[in-house]
């Protein structure tokens, strides 16, 4: 029987949060201190109605301090009109590029304003098994850190042999399976390696907090239908409700349709070229300066980074100051790469 587990990693700047399902990263949540005030999922508003688009058959809300969400001008949302008072819920997390997507409850009263009491990061982990304990320490900070890792990666592994890799694009997300070196019957072994794959993907997507169309290519030819299908019921189950089950095609693409419900975590981690941000490597030289200096708690630290690293290093540290003193240094050092940093202790 599966099985999820809950990890909590507090961490100087941002403290993170990972489900594992079998051993494997499910789900990674993060809370960093400097968190934009985008609408959460599920946070409930009292909103106005700023603009229509008739076009689009959409609204724009207002939701007080600069928060905006869109609403689909669909079923009781038709006839509203420009000024109108509303209560809503976030359905969708914003995107890059995209507002987030709210759903109507009903008429609202007063200024636009956030209705419910934030939910803490512990609160929002819990809720995935309330039943386990939350696990902190070494083995956390190691959970996440496979979390983070497995979320920028392309290629994943499969047990047993084969890989898939996940690539994201505007119009879909495309994964394609690969059998790998694997010998013997290669029907069985497609057979094992699609259906793996079908649940390893399910994991995969909801790590990278990835939804939409997604088109799998699988390995092989003359596929069972039903048996994969009944596979990714089981592997998306936890997705629903609004997942959606294609048919596989003649050229083996199995094509599905999840909700997009949270922001992907990429788009957290990177800037908009696709490379890891200056936040990013920053809170990951904060990460490493920490585990140095609980390792010899009477040296002094040194950090030598690039200066974009090592200004959003700075706005960081106060965390790390509280917890090892004023013992350590960060030193922007502009021969080093953006990726790069260096720790070292005397």
């Amino acid at each position: 029987m599966s099985r999820r587990r809950l990890y909590l990693d507090p961490a100087p700047g941002e403290d993170r949060a990972v489900v594992t399902l079998d051993g494997r990263p499910e789900r990674l949540l993060r809370a960093r201190a400097d968190d934009p005030a985008d609408p959460p999922l599920g946070a409930r508003y009292a909103a106005r109605l700023a603009r229509i688009d008739r076009g689009l058959a959409c609204g724009f809300l207002d939701l007080g301090e600069g928060a905006q969400a869109l609403l689909a001008l669909s079923g009781p949302a038709k006839t509203l009109a420009e000024g109108a008072a509303l209560e809503i819920e976030i359905a969708a997390e914003s995107r890059r590029g995209k507002l987030a997507q709210a759903r109507l409850i009903g008429a609202g009263l007063g200024p636009a304003r956030r209705l419910d009491a934030p939910v803490t990061l512990l609160d929002r982990l819990r809720a995935f098994a309330p039943d386990e304990p939350v696990i902190e320490g070494d083995e956390a900070r190691e959970r996440a850190d496979e979390a983070d890792a497995e979320i920028l990666a392309i290629e994943h592994p499969l047990p047993g042999a084969g890989s898939l890799s996940i690539e994201p694009t505007r119009a879909l997300t495309a994964i394609d399976v690969d059998l790998g070196a694997r010998t013997g019957d290669a029907k069985r072994l497609a057979r094992q390696a699609n259906l793996t794959a079908i649940h390893e993907a399910a994991r995969l997507l909801r790590l990278k907090g990835l939804g939409g169309l997604v088109v799998i290519d699988l390995v092989g030819e003359g596929h069972d239908g039903a048996a994969l299908t009944e596979a990714a019921r089981a592997a998306f189950a936890p997705d629903q409700p609004g997942v959606v089950l294609g048919p596989v095609s003649r050229l083996g693409l199995f094509q599905l349709a999840t909700p997009r419900r949270v922001q992907p975590l990429s788009e957290r981690l990177c800037d908009e070229t696709g490379a890891l941000s200056a936040a990013s490597l920053a809170l990951r030289l904060l990460r490493a300066l920490e585990r140095e200096g609980r390792a010899d708690r009477g040296a002094r630290l040194l950090a030598r980074c690039a200066p974009p690293v090592a200004e959003a290093a700075l706005a960081y540290a106060r965390p790390l100051t509280d917890s090892l003193g004023p013992r350590f240094e960060i030193r922007a050092d502009s021969t080093l790469p953006a990726l790069r940093y260096e720790v070292s202790a005397s």
